[in-house]
């Protein structure tokens, strides 16, 4: 471990403060008394804000920021997608003081099949799964969001739904990186997307006014009758438009669409309780296992944030949990996962005892301690999730927390609009295993368990997590621990590492949640077998340090559709145990949002 430690002790940095040599575009974090918002985009965290004001809870502010983000933030934010929420109460009165998950992923019609991607000669066909008609699944948002409203909602849809109409019929203002990402050519792919995002070639610039008249009356009709949009005449004129455009979305779909209430799952990490998803997410089980093994480990011993000694040990954990993440886990309607084996201490401590203290385990050579799992599939498939998603984050004034992560796939999803509704279709069945055995652009492994069948599922890296101090019981009264962190991120295979590092660089490295959320990233899969850092990690010398040690190592330099350079955006809150204040940490990688609150 010499030369190992003897690295991360030259190359400590970031223990009390954020790392030199990197931008960041906010070192002072936003704080507030009573209640919070974050998310990429400053007008929906405006939405959450108002609604909070008027007397809305946690569960009212998120709704009015996932419908606000369908208008001013569609190339994640949706109505045509689908998504995670957790909502962890704080009070106690909501949810009956019980954490809730809502799974709204979208399903896959039908008429789907395990080879439907494929040419006559069994190969993937490009671009099938990823762009036009029959990308798409059937989308969950528009259950999800109005389902949390009906059960655990204050105000009523018509009230939180108001900005978002507001925001669709009078229009916004466009801020100069969005106005440059609705250049995206998923947009050229159907007249009507091109049409409405892109003037029909004229591109919107920075400071113009983005007016959404189709999507205002869409919304108009979902705020008055939320049914309409699965079983009424808007199913009608969706089924409608995917039969005219080579989808294969059908009203009889729609109308078998429904929202899944899951039990979260529930870990300990450093005496804090951690709340997060449940299968079909796989982020919540792979978070939980690396947490166990990184239990055994004193991390500021090893070296301060970013530390080569902290980055080996952490990424040995992230090599293991994937790659029980790549042989097990699928939608939980269609497979048995071994999830309590997985979240196991003694399994974790089993793994923790395979890691070598000087050097990385190559992957290729890499045995899963026997006795604690069952025999994997024989045979594994490849898959990913794309990495334009997005999070937001809610807490109000009665310590009610909300972490939402919702995606379209791809940017703009399959670059599908629906006529005249306005609103963008996902590209979410390319989350399945189009072909056993064909790596993706990712390389990230699954097993079959994630093939394609009518009315399953997509796996998704998707990490909606709070963290909070334990809960207490006693007798028939049940009061939630204090509040300490609502976390998530985008970014396809990497949501799960991401908001690993930032939960442990605030309770392990002592960081706040914005300095958390600016932290460059790194990142590890099990396969394939390179330790990835993001375009903003500046410190060569820790880079080189790791290479010396035998890692396999790539930066992303460069920024565009399908090499983004950095992944995640973290729009994230955190209680300060001391003080009570609530802190924003808003990601600097995207300009156009912000944490706000009262």
């Amino acid at each position: 471990m010499k030369q190992l430690l003897s690295a991360a002790v030259g190359l400590s940095v970031l223990t009390t403060g954020p790392l030199s040599g990197y931008a960041q575009s906010n070192s002072t974090p936003v704080t507030s008394r009573h209640a919070m918002v974050v998310s990429i985009d400053h007008d929906a965290t405006d939405a959450g804000v108002e609604i909070l004001r008027e007397g809305g809870n946690a569960v009212d502010a998120a709704v009015a920021v996932g419908f606000a983000l369908a208008v001013v933030y569609p190339a994640a934010g949706n109505i045509g997608g689908g998504g995670f929420m957790l909502i962890r109460p704080g009070s106690g009165k909501l949810a009956h003081g019980k954490a809730k998950f809502l799974d709204y992923r979208e399903k896959a019609p039908a008429s789907a099949s395990a080879n439907m991607y494929l040419d006559a000669e069994g190969k993937v066909i490009p671009k099938m799964s990823t762009a036009g008609g029959k990308a798409s699944g059937v989308p969950g948002s528009v259950a999800g969001l109005t389902f949390a409203e009906r059960h655990y909602g204050r105000l009523g849809l018509a009230k939180v739904m108001a900005p978002a109409i507001r925001l669709a019929k009078d229009g916004f203002v466009l801020e100069e990186e969005f106005a440059k990402v609705m250049h995206s050519n998923q947009l050229t792919l159907m007249p009507a997307s091109h049409r409405i995002f892109q003037r029909d070639g004229d591109f919107y610039k920075a400071g113009e006014v983005f007016k959404q008249p189709e999507l205002a009356a869409t919304l108009e009709r979902i705020a008055a009758d939320p049914d309409d949009f699965y079983k009424g005449k808007m199913a009608d004129q969706i089924a409608e438009f995917e039969a005219a455009n080579n989808g294969q979305i059908t009203k009889a779909d729609l109308a078998a669409y429904e929202v899944k209430e899951r039990e979260p799952l529930e870990g300990h990490y450093r005496g804090l309780q951690v709340v997060t998803s449940p299968p079909p997410s796989s982020g919540g089980i792979v978070l939980l296992e690396t947490l166990n093994i990184l239990s055994g480990y004193d991390l500021p011993k090893l070296g301060g944030d970013r530390s080569v000694g902290q980055i080996h040990t952490i990424t040995e954990a992230f090599r293991r949990s994937y790659m029980d993440r790549g042989d097990y886990l699928g939608d939980p309607d269609f497979n048995k996962m071994p999830l309590k084996q997985m979240a196991d201490p003694r399994y974790a401590a089993a793994w923790r005892a395979t890691i070598d203290a000087t050097r990385p385990s190559p992957s290729a050579t890499l045995v899963r301690p026997a006795g604690f799992m069952p025999e994997p599939p024989k045979v594994t498939a490849t898959g990913h999730e794309s990495p334009q998603t997005t999070q937001y984050s809610v807490v109000d004034a009665d310590g009610n927390a909300v972490s939402v992560t919702t995606t379209l796939n791809f940017f703009f999803g399959s670059g599908v609009t629906v006529e005249p509704l306005g609103f963008l279709l996902n590209d979410e069945m390319d989350d399945f295993t189009s072909k056993i055995g064909v790596p993706n652009g990712f390389g990230l492994i699954q097993g079959p368990a994630n093939a394609i069948a009518p009315g399953k599922r997509p796996l998704s890296s998707m990490t909606p997590t709070i963290v909070s101090e334990p809960d207490h019981h006693f007798l028939w009264v049940h009061k939630p621990g204090k509040l300490r962190l609502v976390l998530g991120t985008p970014g396809g295979s990497t949501i799960t590492t991401t908001v690993a590092n930032v939960l442990i660089s605030v309770v392990d490295n002592g960081l706040n949640i914005q300095q958390a959320a600016d932290a460059p990233r790194f990142h590890h899969q099990f396969l394939p077998d390179v330790l990835q850092f993001d375009k903003y990690f500046a410190d060569a010398a820790t880079i080189n340090a790791l290479k010396a040690v035998g890692y396999k190592t790539q930066q992303q330099s460069t920024f565009d559709e399908k090499a983004p350079g950095v992944w995640g955006d973290c729009e994230n809150i955190e209680r300060d145990p001391n003080t009570g204040m609530l802190i924003g940490g808003h990601d600097f990688r995207h300009t156009f949002g912000k944490a706000a609150g009262y």
